[in-house]
């Protein structure tokens, strides 16, 4: 399968660039934000990294390290979309004036 490697290519491409973005900037919630992104993007590197693994081997060995893959690398994405959910929301309760729709 083609997809996979895509996909994993590119959530360590987005790891590393909000790792990045985390160095550049100085407000905290800001970097907490980046960080969560960055864990959304680690975690779906894991998980798409043991489903590819199993893809591509198809034996029984494969198919428990890519279980134990999958599910730290869902725990990860989880923890990182509720995170992510929660600072944006902070970040718009305490910046009111950033996101006013359509003036």
């Amino acid at each position: 399968m083609f997809i996979f490697p895509v996909i994993i290519i590119l959530s360590v491409v987005f790891y590393v660039y909000y790792k990045v973005a985390i160095l550049k900037t100085k407000d905290r919630l800001t970097q907490v934000y980046f960080n969560a992104r960055s864990r959304m993007c680690l975690g779906s590197f894991v998980l798409f990294f043991g489903v590819n693994q199993y893809v591509y081997y198809q034996t029984q060995l494969s198919l428990f390290i890519g279980i134990l893959f999958f599910a730290l690398g869902g725990f990860q994405l989880y923890t990182g979309f509720k995170e992510a959910r929660h600072y944006k929301n902070e970040y718009r309760r305490l910046n009111p004036a950033g996101y006013k729709a359509d003036e």
